[in-house]
């Protein structure tokens, strides 16, 4: 049986039926109050997951603020994800890498191979996301994305909203700032057969585009997370919601 069949019964079928968000707190945002801020807006404004940094008490928190919300960790450091995991957290995602970027910080296939191995060996049945780098050439990707199935993924995601460089207005420019995902989130889902997530760089323009891609759901962090009022944050993930609900499922 798959490991995500232990996911709650509503996030196994949005990405099933391609329509799964998740809204991003942030790897490295260890601010108790903006991370219930996010979560609450996350829950009412329709979202499926919350990914929050990896560190027990927030994974509490969240489910005290949020009840009901799914919650994913994310981390470069296996070992702590076994304390989140106990504390409730429905899902551990390594990555995504966006935040160590502009630190010189670069994460290899072999690295995220070898930290995907650490993480199943200790959480054996624990539903596992993978960020694939989007450092890496194309063919490098999805190779590497074939390579993590074997070691034990159960979901890919995608990034590369930090290497765009838009430079058109409006919507054009939201299209240009999400290409560099789009375009992995289009070869990886071609290439295996695990359900992937698109994240970084997207907006509610670009929401089906990721869908039309191959992408069975999005993540999106500084749409939201870069709000300090809380009703504004939840009019942004209802947008988010909206935009997955018209989504084209079927593009070759």
């Amino acid at each position: 049986m798959s490991r995500l069949s232990s996911l709650p019964t509503a996030l196994q079928a949005a990405l099933a039926e391609r329509r799964a968000l998740k809204v991003i707190a942030g790897l490295n945002n260890f601010d108790a109050s903006s991370v219930a801020r996010v979560a609450r807006a996350a829950a009412a404004g329709g979202a499926d997951l919350i990914d929050i940094a990896c560190d027990a008490a927030l994974v509490r928190l969240v489910r005290e603020v949020a009840p009901g919300l799914p919650v994913c960790v994310s981390a470069v450091e296996p070992e702590l994800f076994v304390a989140a995991v106990a504390a409730g957290a429905a899902m551990v995602e390594i990555g995504n890498f966006d935040s160590f970027y502009p630190q010189g910080i670069v994460f290899g296939a072999d690295a995220v191979l070898a930290l995907t191995r650490r993480t199943r060996a200790l959480l054996p049945q624990v539903v596992l996301s993978v960020t694939v780098p989007h450092v890496l050439p194309f063919d490098q990707q999805e190779q590497l994305a074939a390579e993590l199935v074997v070691a034990g993924a159960d979901l890919i995601q995608t990034e590369g909203g930090t290497s765009a460089r838009p430079f058109s207005a409006g919507n054009l420019g939201l299209i240009e700032k999400a290409a560099p995902t789009l375009a992995a989130a289009h070869g990886i889902s071609r290439a295996v057969g695990l359900p992937v997530l698109c994240a970084s760089g997207l907006s509610a323009v670009t929401l089906p585009l990721a869908i039309a891609a191959g992408a069975s759901g999005v993540g999106v962090g500084s749409a939201v997370n870069r709000l300090s009022d809380e009703l504004a944050m939840v009019a942004v993930v209802r947008s988010l919601r909206e935009a997955l609900g018209n989504t084209v499922k079927a593009v070759v």
